[in-house]
């Protein structure tokens, strides 16, 4: 066939930036409870007309999407794309610039929620697909979508879903992961593997009511009592004090150590430039940042709750005080095992009044970056990076790879069209205009690798 003018493939890429347009508009937050199964209705609706075999499934909580474009070749190998189509909120304790739910382009980047984590992605990887069909008579193996809608809570029931389908996904010759970024060099950043999670909630009740504060002299409060109990989780230099919680931990290979010592690029000056960094850091050295945050698991209190916190002043002894807790998990952590020796611990350290709610939990994972189909995705992304490619075994980010893995077998890969102030769950959350464009490149010479 002969090749499509260029302006058709802008038209292309304009309908798809459209179809972004409307799924930032939908709003899609599982932790809400809002806009799933709408969202899922939508991707349906735009893969189907996109050519795709689409099966929606609403089995459980949050409805999964899985989009197959078959090759007309006997024996066809298979890639698969897996997204999510639920984000974060975006709630008023955020400062937005524009409104979130409304697709915005400023200075050469797009934004709004979930345009970089994930829905973005979900766009560039069919305008992919669809921009190679506009060249060829049929794809070149088959490509397969599957997209969930809880990845931002710990994807709840996504093992269900993939031990139903696993017949036709195992095998497959690659699964591209969900997003990724260009660093701050400005290289394509591939990646092959995910930290896991446990998130908590501690509780304590150390009253019937709230007291008069005169009594402070002579009993405790609910607040001090956890404020205390969690100081004694942590040392001052951020390491967990629990005993046990290192013992399983499976260390990095020296050729993991190697790949981010050569291709994180990142560093405490950077990191306090970017986030305007006022506290002192944890770690003194390069080699102690890149090992916590690569390959060492971390204690986060993501919010603290109790007593009175409006105006003027109110003299109580808060009887409630809560807090929600994380853990950053490597492999060889389990999540439960993890939460129960952190309880262990509490006991021991005389804090047996600290009620603790398992919420979620995820077990990490790292790709091994030799694999061939990944190989294969280093050498497109160096002719598509002038600046060079950064290759790591895993990132310090959270996602289900290791769920997906067990399920499947498959070689996992993740880069995208992010960049380092992307802002994911954050405000102003944004892509530059540029990585999206450069990440469809990639994908469609990603395909036609396997003509």
């Amino acid at each position: 066939m002969p090749s499509i003018p260029q302006d058709n493939k802008e038209t292309l890429r304009n309908d798809y930036l459209d179809v972004l347009k409307q799924l930032v508009a939908h709003r899609s937050i599982f932790a809400q409870g809002i806009g799933l199964h709408e969202t899922a209705l939508y991707l349906k609706e735009i893969f189907e007309e996109a050519g795709a075999q689409v099966l929606l499934d609403d089995s459980y909580a949050a409805p999964f999407i899985l989009a197959q474009f078959k090759s007309s070749r006997p024996n066809a190998k298979q890639l698969i794309f897996y997204n999510h189509y639920d984000t974060q909120p975006a709630d008023d304790d955020q400062d937005w610039t524009s409104d979130p739910f409304c697709l915005t382009f400023r200075d050469g980047y797009l934004y709004g929620r979930g345009v970089d984590d994930d829905k973005g992605h979900i766009t560039a990887r069919l305008t992919a697909v669809m921009s190679y069909l506009q060249d060829h008579q049929y794809l070149p193996l088959d490509i397969t979508f599957i997209i969930e809608g809880a990845e931002e809570s710990a994807s709840l029931d996504l093992d269900k879903y993939l031990a139903k389908y696993s017949d036709c996904l195992s095998g497959a010759d690659l699964l591209v992961w969900e997003q990724g970024i260009g660093n701050q060099k400005g290289q394509i950043e591939i990646a092959g593997g995910t930290k896991g999670i446990v998130t908590f909630d501690a509780q304590v009740t150390s009253a019937k009511v709230d007291s008069h504060s005169k009594f402070g002299a002579i009993f405790d409060s609910a607040t001090w009592y956890l404020i205390n109990a969690l100081t004694s989780l942590r040392g001052a230099d951020g390491r967990i004090l629990v005993q046990g919680i290192y013992d399983d931990i499976i260390p990095p290979s020296q050729q993991e150590l190697d790949l981010v010592s050569q291709h994180a690029h990142i560093n405490l000056d950077d990191l306090k430039s970017l986030y305007q960094l006022s506290l002192p850091h944890l770690v003194t050295s390069q080699k102690d940042l890149e090992k916590r945050l690569f390959f060492e698991p971390s204690l986060t209190i993501q919010g603290l709750w109790s007593g009175y916190l409006g105006e003027g002043v109110k003299t109580i002894m808060p009887a409630k005080a809560s807090a929600k807790l994380e853990i950053r998990l490597v492999p060889g952590m389990d999540p439960h095992k993890v939460l129960d020796l952190i309880e262990k611990q509490l006991v021991q350290n005389g804090y047996n009044k600290v009620n603790l709610i398992y919420t979620l939990g995820e077990k990490a994972y790292r790709s091994d970056m030799t694999a061939p189909a990944i190989q294969k995705v280093i050498t497109i992304a160096e002719h598509l990076s002038p600046e060079g490619v950064a290759v790591l075994p895993t990132t310090a980010g959270t996602g289900p790879m290791h769920q997906v893995f067990e399920a499947l077998g498959v070689p996992i890969a993740a880069f995208g069209i992010g960049n380092p102030d992307s802002r994911d769950h954050g405000s102003d959350e944004n892509v530059s205009w540029t990585d999206y464009q450069t990440h469809i490149e990639m994908i469609e010479e990603l395909i036609r690798s396997y003509d």
